[in-house]
């Protein structure tokens, strides 16, 4: 591998400069109550395509600055469902180091064949963990395999790292800037938990009067052990256990959404405001319609749209698939009369 002679200054350059500070946009057809104002905070305007490029960029970039990560030399190794290893990808290729990455069968070949352009090497487990029925902890497994078995590798470890968190807090940074600190409800989708943490923190440092709300998937087991575990067709939020930068406090509220209405709410986003977004953003979307009861007229939602829906065009926005999984549904965001509806 070549070895890169990238600057490692204060700021990342060249396309990894253009991480963060992306666009929040108002979504008026999406009021859940009178007077209520919504607005998407677009992640997949980040290079990489989604939220992750922030904590990619974060957990990576001071070992490089230290020289503890050298190009040619360091194996960054990572178990991810696509996201954050699309982030990690992007950052490995441009400072020279060598990634390699674990995923799963469920991971769609798009995602795939973005890793292979970027010449990260991947790592396909196909056998679900016995105990759980889930694939994340035979990933998890996995890497640690790779870790212990590959010389000067180094795992992130995107569940457990506070420096996720910490470059998630800048997310919320900017949405607090852009609307002078009047935000009264956040819905965050959840997975390593690191957006969600890092949004709350900054809320809890600053004061703001914001609801902080956790979108999870049905069937996940993120919020105790308690709740049935169930097979999610659509990833990117959700997870087989909690992870450990999830705090006792991080999140005043939790909604959970099924494939059902992540379906419809994409759906509906792309119907109603022609934004095609990924199922976590179309989660967060179904989680407001579900708290609509509980959200005052006038108040300021914002939801974070953590990627495209580019990544998704062979499950939520295939006609096909769709019916497979779910049968004639196609009413709930094409039928007139319920366009304007939520979920």
């Amino acid at each position: 591998m070549a070895v890169s002679h990238r600057s490692t200054g204060s700021v990342a350059g060249g396309i990894l400069s253009a991480v963060g500070n992306t666009p929040l946009v108002d979504l008026a057809s999406l009021a859940p109550v009178p007077g209520a104002r919504v607005l998407a905070k677009l992640e997949m305007l980040n290079p990489g395509g989604s939220a992750k490029d922030r904590a990619a960029l974060n957990m990576l970039l001071d070992k490089i600055r230290r020289g503890e990560l050298r190009p040619g030399v360091s194996v960054v190794v990572e178990s991810s469902s696509g996201n954050l290893a699309i982030g990690l990808a992007q950052v490995c290729r441009y400072f020279g180091l060598r990634f390699v990455c674990v995923v799963d069968a469920r991971t769609t070949e798009h995602n795939v064949a973005i890793l292979r352009a970027y010449r990260a090497s991947i790592e396909i487990v196909t056998e679900k963990d016995p105990e759980t029925g889930a694939y994340l902890p035979a990933r998890l497994r996995r890497v640690r395999e790779l870790v212990e078995n590959t010389p000067n590798a180094y795992w992130p470890n995107q569940y457990a790292n506070p420096l996720n968190a910490q470059a998630q807090e800048q997310t919320m940074r900017e949405i607090s800037t852009a609307l002078d600190g009047r935000v009264d409800y956040l819905f965050c989708a959840t997975s390593s938990c690191g957006t969600v943490r890092g949004c709350s923190d900054y809320v809890r440092r600053h004061g703001l009067p914001t609801v902080v709300v956790a979108v999870d998937a049905a069937g996940s087991q993120i919020f105790g052990q308690d709740r049935k575990a169930g097979n999610r067709l659509i990833p990117g939020y959700g997870s087989a256990f909690r992870p450990p930068l999830l705090e006792q406090d991080t999140v005043d509220e939790v909604v959970h959404v099924s494939d059902l209405d992540c379906v419809v709410a994409c759906r509906r986003l792309m119907e109603q405001e022609a934004m095609l977004v990924g199922g976590s953003s179309g989660a967060t979307v179904a989680a407001m319609a579900a708290m609509r009861d509980r959200i005052a007229p006038g108040a300021t939602c914002v939801a974070i749209f953590p990627d495209g829906g580019d990544r998704y065009l062979d499950t939520i926005y295939s006609d096909s698939w769709v019916a497979e999984h779910f049968g004639d549904v196609a009413s709930l965001w094409t039928d007139p009369r319920t366009a304007l509806e939520m979920v």
